[in-house]
C-alpha cells in the first residue's frame, strides 16, 4: 500500500519530496533536521528551511494547496459566480484527495480513493458522477478546471466575465494608442488647444510612422473617448500652467522636510497679490506680497506690500521686519497685544519692556531660507544680507514649486481667507474679474498694508491649521502661535533686534572712487563736505581698484551713504537733492529720462533731470491730469516711489553713528521729529523659561 499522501503542505515520516532532481523518501524528522533516504539507500540530513527552498522541491503526492495570490479579489465575486466556483472546488478536491474540503472526515468513497484509484480512474467517476445528476462535462473540461485551480485556486473556477480586468483602452489598436500619448505629452510645452486640434496631430503622427491609411482613426465620438482615458488629469486641454506643473512632478514617492524648532526652515517667495490698491496720485495697480513663513509652526514672519517689481532691498527689509517684534498700532484693537494670546507674553516680556505694547506674532529668527532661482532673492544684496545674519540659503531646485510648497499654499490660502473679502479683490484670473474693479479699490499700499498686518495677527496666526499637529494631541489641530509656544519650549529662543545701521548694512552696495567733484552714481553726481578727507583717497579694498562701498535706496536716490574706516555713516545726498522735495526711484529716474528722450535727442544735464522730475512730482501730488498713455505711466512711476519710499522711510537715517557734514540749507526746513533711541534685545533661553511656563 502507497502512503496516505499528506493533507496541506504539512510534511510527515513516510512522504516522498522532490528535491535537486531527485525523488526522495522522508525516514525522520528532528526539530528544524530532516532525513531523507534515495531508492539506492543513501541516507542524508538537511535542514528543514534548506529543503523547502531548494531546487524544484515538492511533496509528492500531496493534496493540492489554493494559491492564496487573487484571494482579495474574491470579496469582490457576484454571489453568483462565485457559488458555482466553490460547488466545481468540492468536485476537484475531491478527485485529486479523495475526500471534499468540507465533507466530514471519513474515508473516501472507493473510487475515489488515492490508494486504489488513478487520477484518470477518478477523474472518470466523477464524470460519471456528474453525468448521473444530470450535468454532462468532458473531460477537457473537467482537466481544464483542474489545471485553473491548480494555478490560481479558487478564483482559477470563477467565471473570467464576473472579474475581468479590460485594459483601460479596451480593443483600441496598440498603434492608435501610442500616438495618442506621444501627442497628449507634446501638449505639456504648447499652449491649450482643442481635441479636434489632437486629432489632426494624431493623424498626421500615424501617416510619418506607418503611412497614409495603415492605422484608421475611429469615430470621433470614439478617438474623444479615448483620449479622455489616457489623459486622466493631465489636464491637456485646460491650464497650461497646471500642465506644466504636473509634468514637472517626480516620478518616485513625495518626500518631506520636517523642521523641529521655530526658524529651523524658511521659506521666502513673492507673488502677485489678487488685489489692485490706490498708489499715492490715484491710479490704481496690482501689488506684490513677499512673504516668509516658517515651516515648523506655519507662522508668517514677515509679509511686505510692494508695487510691481519687488527689488532685493524689499527682500532684505523683509529680514529687518521678521526680526523686529511687531509694536501694536494706534487703532488696532487691544485683542491683538501678544498678553491677549497663547504666546508666553510674561517671559517674554521680561526680555524686553517693548514686547508689553507687542503684538501677537512671534520673533522668529531664521537658520535656513529656502527660495527660488529669481533675481530678487539670488541678488548680492540678499545674499550679503542673510551671510550677516548667519542665515543660510538654500535656493530650490528648477522648475520645481514643491520646494517651498508651504509658501506657495500661503499665497492660496491668503486669497481665499483676505484678499477677496477687500475692496479692490480681482478674482484669480480674467474671467473672475469684477466689471469694474478700478472704481471699486479704494484702499492704498499703505493702508493695504497695514490691513494686511491686521489680518496675520487676528486672522493666521491664532487660527488652528490641519498641518500643525501635536504628538501628544494627534487629533488637535494646533494655531501657529500655539505651536510656537510647544516647541519654543524645547528648541530655544533668540530675539534679535537690528538697529539703523543694520538696514544701511542691508541696503545694495556699488564701488565708487571719491573725486573732487563727489562721486557718480549712474547719471546722478553725489556729494557732501564730509568726503573731504577721502577725496582721491583709495579704500583699501584691493578687489575693488581702492574703490569705496557706497549703499543706496532704489526707492530714493536722493541721497547714499558711506562708511568710513572708523565705522561711522556718512549720508551723501544728491547735489540737486534741494530741487527735489521728494523721493524718487530708480525706475522714476528712467520714465523721466525716456520723456526727455522723446522730446529733444542728445544728453541731457542733471539741472534739466531735476527740472523734470520735480515737475513729475508735483503733478502726481496735484493729481491726474494728463490722460494720456505716456502721462499716466508717468503717474504710475511716481506713484511707485511715494509708496515705496514711505516704508523705506521709517529704517533708514538712524540716530546711531551717522554724521553729516553738509552746511544747513536756509530753504529746506526739517521738522520731523528726532530718532527714537533704538533699545537692544537681551537673550531669551527658552529651555531655562520653559520649566516655568510649562
Amino acid at each position: 500500500m502507497t502512503p496516505r499522501p499528506s493533507p496541506g503542505q504539512v510534511l510527515r515520516v513516510g512522504d516522498r519530496v522532490q528535491y535537486d532532481g531527485r525523488e526522495l523518501a522522508v525516514i525522520g524528522l528532528s526539530a528544524t533536521m530532516v532525513r531523507l533516504r534515495d531508492d539506492a539507500g543513501r541516507e542524508e540530513v538537511i535542514a528543514a528551511s534548506q529543503l523547502q527552498s531548494g531546487p524544484g522541491f515538492a511533496v509528492v503526492g500531496a493534496r493540492p494547496v489554493a494559491r492564496l495570490q487573487g484571494l482579495g479579489l474574491l470579496a469582490h465575486v457576484p454571489a453568483e459566480p462565485l457559488a458555482a466556483a466553490r460547488w466545481w472546488e468540492q468536485h476537484l478536491v475531491e478527485v485529486e484527495t479523495g475526500t471534499p474540503p468540507a465533507g466530514p472526515a471519513s474515508a473516501p468513497q472507493p473510487q475515489y480513493d488515492p490508494d486504489r484509484t488513478s487520477v484518470q480512474q477518478r477523474e472518470q467517476a466523477k464524470l460519471e458522477e456528474l453525468a448521473a445528476a444530470g450535468m454532462v462535462v468532458s473531460l477537457r473540461t473537467l482537466k481544464r478546471r483542474r489545471s485553473a485551480y491548480a494555478r490560481s485556486g479558487l478564483l482559477g473556477l470563477v467565471d473570467q466575465r464576473a472579474i475581468r480586468d479590460t485594459t483601460p483602452t479596451g480593443r483600441a489598436d496598440p498603434r492608435l494608442v501610442n500616438a495618442i500619448r506621444v501627442a497628449l505629452r507634446e501638449q505639456t510645452a504648447i499652449s491649450s488647444g482643442t481635441r479636434s486640434r489632437l486629432r489632426r496631430r494624431v493623424e498626421a503622427l500615424l501617416v510619418q510612422e506607418h503611412g497614409a491609411g495603415v492605422v484608421p482613426l475611429p469615430s470621433q465620438a470614439t478617438f474623444y473617448r479615448l483620449v479622455a482615458v489616457l489623459d486622466d488629469g493631465g489636464h491637456a486641454f485646460g491650464s497650461a500652467a497646471t500642465r506644466r506643473s504636473l509634468a514637472n512632478r517626480p516620478d518616485g514617492p513625495f518626500g518631506s522636510v520636517t523642521a523641529l524648532r521655530p526658524g529651523e526652515l524658511v521659506q521666502i517667495d513673492t507673488t502677485p497679490l489678487d488685489v489692485m490698491a490706490l498708489l499715492d496720485e490715484g491710479v490704481p495697480a496690482r501689488v506684490e506680497l513677499t512673504l516668509l513663513v516658517d515651516v515648523a509652526t506655519r507662522s508668517i514672519c514677515s509679509g511686505l506690500l510692494r508695487p510691481h517689481g519687488t527689488k532685493a532691498v524689499d527682500a532684505a527689509l523683509l529680514l529687518a521686519r521678521a526680526l523686529v517684534p511687531e509694536q501694536l498700532r494706534p487703532g488696532w484693537p487691544e485683542a491683538l497685544r501678544m498678553k491677549a494670546s497663547r504666546l508666553p507674553h510674561a517671559d517674554l516680556g521680561a526680555v524686553d519692556n517693548r514686547l508689553a505694547e507687542a503684538a501677537a506674532k512671534p520673533v522668529i529668527t531664521p537658520e535656513t531660507i529656502v527660495c527660488d532661482r529669481g533675481a530678487v532673492f539670488l541678488s548680492q544684496t540678499f545674499t550679503a544680507a542673510c551671510a550677516r545674519l548667519g542665515i543660510s540659503l538654500q535656493p530650490a531646485h528648477p522648475r520645481t514649486p514643491t520646494d517651498k510648497g508651504i509658501v506657495e499654499r500661503t499665497f492660496s490660502s491668503i486669497n481665499t481667507l483676505f484678499c477677496q473679502f477687500v475692496a479692490g479683490y480681482t478674482g484669480r484670473d480674467v474671467t473672475r474679474r469684477g466689471a469694474d474693479v478700478d472704481a471699486a479699490t479704494v484702499w492704498s499700499l499703505a493702508e493695504l498694508q497695514d490691513l494686511f498686518d491686521q489680518w496675520v495677527l487676528a486672522g493666521w496666526q491664532p487660527r488652528p491649521h490641519d498641518g500643525l499637529r501635536h504628538p501628544e494631541l494627534p487629533r488637535s489641530a494646533l494655531s501657529p502661535n500655539e505651536m510656537y509656544s510647544v516647541l519654543v519650549a524645547s528648541a530655544g529662543y533668540l530675539p534679535l533686534a537690528l538697529t539703523g545701521d543694520d538696514y544701511l548694512e542691508l541696503l545694495p552696495v556699488c564701488w565708487r572712487k571719491i573725486t573732487a567733484t563727489g562721486l557718480r552714481i549712474g547719471s546722478l553726481t553725489y556729494d557732501s563736505a564730509g568726503l573731504n578727507p577721502l577725496r582721491g583717497q583709495l579704500s583699501g579694498h584691493t578687489a575693488h581698484r581702492g574703490q569705496w562701498p557706497i549703499h543706496h535706496d532704489p526707492y530714493d536716490l536722493s541721497q547714499v551713504w558711506l562708511r568710513t574706516p572708523d565705522a561711522s555713516w556718512i549720508e551723501i545726498p544728491w547735489i540737486h537733492r534741494a530741487r527735489v522735495l521728494e523721493p524718487f526711484a530708480d525706475f522714476t529716474l528712467r520714465q523721466v529720462r525716456k520723456t526727455l528722450s522723446e522730446r529733444n535727442s542728445g544728453e541731457h544735464d542733471e539741472l534739466e533731470v531735476s527740472a523734470a522730475l520735480t515737475a513729475l512730482l508735483s503733478r502726481a501730488g496735484d493729481g491726474p491730469g494728463d490722460t494720456s498713455p505716456a502721462g499716466k505711466t508717468g503717474r504710475r512711476a511716481a506713484a511707485k516711489t511715494r509708496a515705496a519710499a514711505a516704508e523705506t522711510a521709517t529704517q533708514r537715517r538712524p540716530g546711531s553713528q551717522l554724521r553729516t557734514d553738509d552746511p544747513p540749507d536756509d530753504e529746506i526746513v526739517d521738522d520731523s521729529p528726532e530718532p527714537a533711541v533704538v533699545v537692544p534685545f537681551g537673550l531669551f533661553d527658552a529651555h531655562a523659561e520653559a520649566r516655568r511656563i510649562w
